[in-house]
């Protein structure tokens, strides 16, 4: 076996660049799932 470990920073790992894209499709789609339920809440209250 080769015990050997071969070792790349954070980005050779990623093998490119994160546009951070997924904290506006967190944010959008939480504020949007609020939204939802307040409206469920207030058409059947």
């Amino acid at each position: 076996m080769n015990d050997q470990q071969e070792h790349v920073t954070t980005t050779e790992a990623r093998a490119g660049s994160t546009p951070h894209m997924t904290r506006y499709v967190l944010s959008i789609g939480l504020v949007l799932i609020v939204v939802l339920f307040a409206i469920i809440l207030f058409a059947a209250g």
